[in-house]
């Protein structure tokens, strides 16, 4: 099963704990489609690994860390008066936010090559 909103990143470290790290900034109308692809990930590994979560060093097989942040931009044009010598500044209306969601998920091998099978994460 594909993800439409996550797109997980790879990387592993040299005791062989692989890390699936992905992102996504959304508008408001979209919040509820992550909301429910993180769901649908972390159940999958709460379910298929279970009693399994906790610090990899204390030897668990898996942990994830999860957050979010609302965020606004405001356009800013900028231009340069050669009279006064000065860059002047105008401001625009505050953009629609986004909501910026981050998911990491480490784990041992076996947890990886699940988790990779599970959401075909190439």
């Amino acid at each position: 099963m594909s993800l439409r909103y996550l797109e997980f990143d790879y990387s592993e470290d040299t005791e062989g704990v692989g890390t699936y790290e992905a992102m996504a900034s959304v508008s408001a109308n979209q919040v509820s489609a992550v909301q429910a692809e993180v769901a649908q990930v972390l159940s999958w590994a709460f379910h298929d690994f279970p009693d399994a979560r906790g610090p990899l060093d204390e030897g668990f097989e898996w942990d994830y860390d999860l957050q979010a942040q609302i965020e606004s931009s405001t356009q800013e044009t900028w231009q340069f008066d050669a009279a006064l010598g000065l860059v002047l500044t105008t401001r625009q209306q505050p953009g629609e936010p986004r909501h910026t969601v981050t998911l990491s998920l480490s784990g041992t091998q076996a947890f990886c090559q699940a988790l990779r099978e599970r959401f075909d994460l190439g």
